[in-house]
C-alpha cells in the first residue's frame, strides 16, 4: 500500500499538535484498539495503522521528513529517484519496521538492523528505547494499606536473528500505600529495547483500583453507608462502623437526620507527607417493616404525645 497516509488523521490530532497531545492520542487509541481487547474485525489492521502513524509522529526527526513531503509525496519520490535517495537513515522503535505501508518504507527506506548515521553521517547513534505503558487493577485494600503485586504482560520483543516475537514477562510490582486511582507507577528499565548501547524506556503501570463493596472512593475520601434505627436518630447513640483499619465506635448526635453525613477525620485514604483524607458516614433510618403488639403501643403512645410534624 503505497498511498499516501495521513498519519495526523489517523491519531485524530491537529497537524499544529503537540508531542505531549500526539502521545496522549496515540495511547488512548493503541488502548482501544488492541487485538488482545478489541475483537472487532478490523481491530488488528488499525491497531498497526496506528503504531505507524506513531512511529512517525511521536519521533521529531520522522515527523519533520513527514512534514516536508505532504500530500505531494509522488513528486518527492520521484525527485529522490532522479537524485539516488538520500543517505539519512532512522531510529526504528518497532521490533519490525517491515509491518508497516510501502509509504512508510518509501519514505524512511527500512534502516532495521543496519548502522544508524549520526548529524554527520558518521557512527552509530545511541537511542533510548520507548516508554511503554500497560494497566493494573488493585483493590481499595491494596491502594490503602499498600502491597505487592505480581503481573504478567506480554511484549513484542527482537530475537537473536532480530526477528519480532511474542513473550510473556512476569512483573513484581510494589504498590505505594496511598496510590490513587489513575496514577502512574514507573518500572525503570522494563519499557522498549534501546538500541547504539542506548537504555532501555521504562514501564509505566496505570493503577485501576476496583469498586468496593463497602467504599466509594472521591479523592482521597471515602465515603460508606450506616442504617440507624429512629430512636437511635431521635435519641444518639454509639454504633459500630467500619473503616479500612478495622470497626471504630461513632457517637450518632441526637437529632440526627436521614442522608447527613457523619465526618470522621482522617479515615480516609492516605495522602503522601500530609496526613489522610476522611471517612464520610452517610445514615439512613431505617423504620422496622414489621411491628411487634408492644413496639406498635409504644409507637401509637409517641403519636399521642408528640407535637412534632415534619411538614409544617
Amino acid at each position: 500500500m503505497n498511498d499516501y497516509q495521513d498519519y495526523y488523521k489517523t491519531l485524530g490530532v491537529d497537524k499544529k499538535a503537540t508531542q505531549a497531545e500526539i502521545q496522549r492520542a496515540y495511547r488512548k487509541l493503541a488502548r482501544k484498539f488492541h487485538p488482545d481487547i478489541n475483537k472487532v474485525a478490523d481491530a488488528e489492521e488499525r491497531f498497526k495503522r496506528i503504531n505507524e502513524a506513531y512511529e512517525v509522529l511521536g519521533d521529531p526527526e520522522k515527523r519533520a521528513r513527514y512534514d516536508q513531503v505532504g500530500s505531494g509525496w509522488d513528486d518527492y519520490f520521484a525527485n529522490q529517484g532522479d537524485q539516488g535517495g538520500d543517505n539519512v537513515r532512522f531510529h526504528f522503535s518497532s521490533a519490525d519496521p517491515g509491518q508497516f505501508s510501502d509509504f512508510f518504507q518509501n519514505l524512511f527506506g527500512g534502516g532495521w538492523g543496519g548502522a544508524e548515521s549520526g548529524p554527520r553521517g558518521g557512527g552509530v547513534r545511541r537511542r533510548r528505547g520507548r516508554d511503554q505503558e500497560s494497566s493494573i487493577s488493585i483493590t481499595l485494600a491494596d491502594a490503602y494499606h499498600g502491597a505487592k503485586k505480581s503481573i504478567e504482560l506480554e511484549r513484542v520483543e527482537p530475537d537473536d536473528d532480530g526477528r519480532p516475537v511474542r513473550i510473556r514477562k512476569t512483573y513484581e510490582v510494589t504498590i505505594p500505600r496511598g496510590v490513587t486511582d489513575g496514577s502512574l507507577i514507573r518500572l525503570a528499565g522494563q519499557g522498549g529495547s534501546g538500541s547504539g548501547g542506548g537504555p532501555d524506556g521504562d514501564l509505566f503501570l496505570r493503577i485501576s483500583i476496583l469498586p468496593d463493596d463497602r467504599f466509594k472512593l472521591d479523592g482521597h475520601d471515602l465515603t460508606t453507608d450506616l442504617d440507624i434505627t429512629p430512636w437511635e436518630a431521635a435519641l444518639g447513640a454509639k454504633v459500630h462502623v467500619p473503616t479500612l483499619d478495622g470497626r471504630i465506635n461513632l457517637t450518632v448526635p441526637a437529632g440526627t437526620q436521614s442522608g447527613q453525613a457523619l465526618r470522621v477525620r482522617g479515615k480516609g485514604m492516605p495522602i503522601a507527607k500530609e496526613g489522610s483524607g476522611d471517612l464520610l458516614v452517610r445514615v439512613r433510618i431505617v423504620v422496622p417493616r414489621q411491628l411487634s403488639p408492644r413496639e406498635r403501643q409504644l409507637f401509637e403512645e409517641l403519636s399521642r404525645e408528640s407535637r412534632f410534624n415534619p411538614r409544617k
